[in-house]
């Protein structure tokens, strides 16, 4: 495959792992750079039996496969590719197409948004990530660095096999309130390779997983200082700065206040394509735009926890008592399904 040596790389490093063994492997017809709707050009599916037995998903589309057309030298394209290990039954010989399509929707995201993924990077799915399947608890996802493939160089730059892996809602709140790669290596006995499991509950229903949680977040604190939401924005009005957020992601703002702020520990909280607001451990309170998109809010110890409870997931505007001349005004957030369309559904 001299006229596609990223791809020829990514095969190598497979052929460590799989040998001769060949893969089910489903390629894009119309491909994404001819103006097709799938970015990735293939996804490679493994049927594995060990340590037990799943599907190992493959794509090719995130690095560069076929010639060297971004800048940067030291790495292939966005610099990575997705990697998906999904519970089959063992009798399974078709990989399920929900996990192939979930893997083309979260490549359509980096590639309309801008915003890529990485390990410890995780994401609310807002829903059930097989669409087919609502009555699962998977609902929510975090990024690792695939356990058997690694990171690889390439003739276009290095490319990191990015793993993702299914995690419940409340799974996915401990992985914010503390640490996402420490959760895994603390689910991992339960979960080997970070096989994701559609029929699994939450693992933190263990009392020995969730003491185990609690101890580490007491302990280290969260490293999930960015948040990524589809609202965040901010106006003065007079005297008073109104920032305005979303019903959905309010909590875990909230949560990611009470858990960094009293540590020392910056809160980002980025619109997708548009402004960013910080939130700075300071000793007074301080309002200080960076420029037209950004702007930091410093916060002192003692106005944390009104902060945190103007934070609410109820529509309206919330006043902050200890910090006068902020507001926090919280949106309606109109729930949707995978494919973009409403549900019906609407928080706040």
């Amino acid at each position: 495959m001299t006229e596609a040596p990223g791809w020829a790389a990514i095969d190598d490093a497979l052929s460590r792992v799989y040998g001769d063994t060949e893969p089910l492997h489903f390629g894009t017809v119309h491909k994404w750079a001819l103006g097709g709707p799938d970015p990735l050009d293939g996804i490679s599916a493994y049927p594995r039996t060990d340590p037990v037995p799943h599907w190992h998903f493959v794509s090719y589309g995130m690095s560069e496969l076929y010639s060297k057309e971004s800048s940067d030298p030291d790495e292939s394209g966005w610099g990575f590719e997705f990697t998906f290990r999904v519970a089959r039954d063992p009798a399974e010989t078709t990989p399920p197409a929900w996990a192939m399509n979930f893997l083309q929707n979260l490549g359509r995201y980096v590639f309309q948004s801008g915003r890529w993924f990485e390990p410890g990077h995780t994401m609310n799915a807002n829903g059930p990530i097989a669409a087919n399947r609502t009555d699962s608890a998977i609902r929510a996802l975090t990024f690792t660095v695939d356990p058997e493939l690694g990171e690889i160089s390439t003739p276009h730059g290095k490319v990191q096999f990015l793993q993702v892996v299914g995690l419940t809602i409340e799974e996915y709140e401990a992985a914010r309130q503390w640490e996402s790669g420490a959760l895994l290596g603390l689910l991992e006995p339960r979960t080997p390779l970070h096989v994701t499991d559609l029929d699994r509950g939450s693992l933190l229903a263990d009392p020995a997983i969730a003491a185990a949680v609690r101890a580490g977040t007491e302990r280290d604190g969260s490293a999930g200082g960015a948040l990524y939401v589809s609202v965040a924005s901010w106006a003065v009005e007079g005297d008073t700065t109104v920032l305005t957020f979303g019903a959905l992601p309010a909590p875990a703002i909230a949560r990611a206040v009470a858990a960094r702020l009293p540590r020392g520990e910056d809160v980002i909280v980025s619109e997708d394509g548009g402004s960013t607001i910080a939130f700075l451990p300071h000793e007074r309170f301080a309002v200080e735009p960076m420029d037209e998109d950004s702007l930091t809010i410093g916060v002192p110890p003692g106005a944390i926890d009104d902060l945190v409870a103007a934070l609410r997931p109820e529509a309206g505007r919330h006043s902050v008592p200890s910090l006068p001349g902020l507001v926090i005004e919280i949106e309606p957030s109109i729930m949707r399904d995978p494919h973009g369309e409403p549900t019906g559904e609407v928080i706040g």
